[in-house]
């Protein structure tokens, strides 16, 4: 035996056929009315946006390392040309920006301005410190805020920065066997050894 819909079935099933009419119904009319705003004629916005790169120019950037809440970051500072490495610690001697202060960025660098040199060879640069960093002189957070300065800057060779070899001279003295280092992708150094 075959039963038939109830009528409060049938009763639900039309309400929600005529609902959804209704409302299909009211959708198309207000798309068809918009929205009642009028047209307007263009509005003087100012200048146009700065900052932007121009399409075919080469954006310039130096990455300098300082310390952070949670280790060594790097920042990004905008420039006119390639930076050598001594050009680019001239810029880490100076420490950060009032904005790079404000996201909890120091350096960990003693003042040294006019003591850090930096000169480049075939994939590798010698820096020559007035500090020891045998004894912890120079804080192993500088020494990698130095190497991965130097090496994120224009460095002869075509070597990727993570594979140019940071040798860094104690005392202001040119060393046989300096401490090299590496920059690793995360800010942090590590030695180069045999």
């Amino acid at each position: 035996m075959t039963r038939l819909p109830s009528r409060s079935r049938r009763t639900s099933r039309t309400t929600a056929a005529a609902l959804g009419t209704l409302t299909l119904s009211t959708l198309l009319i207000a798309t068809a009315a918009g929205c009642a705003i009028g047209p307007t004629n263009p509005v003087h916005a100012g200048p146009p946006a700065s900052g932007i790169q121009q399409p075919g120019t080469e954006a310039r950037f130096v990455r300098l390392y300082f310390a952070g809440p949670t280790g060594i970051r790097a920042v990004s500072r905008p420039t006119d040309r390639p930076l050598s490495p001594q050009q680019a610690l001239d810029l880490l001697l100076e420490g950060p920006t009032p904005a790079e202060r404000q996201r909890g960025l120091i350096s960990q660098v003693t003042p040294m301005a006019g003591q850090l040199t930096a000169t480049t060879a075939d994939g590798a640069v010698d820096v020559l410190v007035p500090q020891k960093v045998s004894t912890g002189d120079l804080d192993v957070t500088a020494v990698s805020q130095i190497a991965c300065t130097a090496a994120h800057a224009n460095v002869p060779g075509n070597k990727p920065p993570t594979q140019i070899d940071i040798r860094i001279h104690e005392n202001h003295i040119r060393s046989q066997t300096p401490w090299t280092v590496r920059c690793g992708p995360n800010g942090d150094v590590t030695p180069v050894t045999g």
